[in-house]
């Protein structure tokens, strides 16, 4: 799930998880979860960015945190899904192996250059090199094409959120 439509519940929780493996210290799991919200503060600017987004169905099955937090997160999808500027859609269990294997992000600056950014467990990675950012681009697009569309993927939400409690 990606931290930009984590809940703070959601976030704190995933924070705990790797406090506890002993992956990050007490003040970066608390600066994890602030830097979350600092971002999602974009989305309530007065001129937010357009995003597109496409979630592997898992995130929606993974109970994480348990069926309390889960609710709030899948509830939190839905509202997102409803943004004027959003576009959420679900790459379901069906359509196989997907191009991608860690979070990705495509970004359109102002200048209109395109730019991705890779994160892996460890560091994330941006390239500005138009040779490499493309087939991304073009990876991406594909992987919109195959994923439900925003309705049907909202309503899968809705589906699994029933089965949470």
């Amino acid at each position: 799930m990606p931290g930009l439509i984590q809940t703070p519940e959601y976030a704190t929780v995933l924070a705990q998880s790797a406090l506890k493996r002993g992956a990050i210290t007490p003040e970066q799991a608390e600066e994890r979860v602030q830097l979350i919200a600092e971002r999602q503060a974009t989305l309530v600017r007065p001129q937010p960015p357009l995003i597109f987004m496409v979630l592997d169905e898992g995130c929606i099955r993974r109970n994480v945190g348990g069926p309390e937090v889960m609710e709030a997160q899948l509830a939190r999808l839905v509202e997102f899904a409803k943004l004027p500027n959003t576009v959420l859609q679900i790459a379901p269990f069906s359509m196989g192996e997907r191009p991608f294997s860690l979070p990705l992000y495509v970004v359109t600056r102002q200048d209109r250059a395109l730019m991705s950014y890779a994160e892996s467990a460890h560091r994330g990675h941006f390239e500005r090199e138009s040779t490499f950012v493309l087939p991304i681009l073009a990876a991406y697009h594909q992987l919109q094409a195959e994923a439900l569309p925003q309705a049907a993927s909202v309503a899968l939400i809705n589906q699994v959120r029933e089965g949470v409690s």
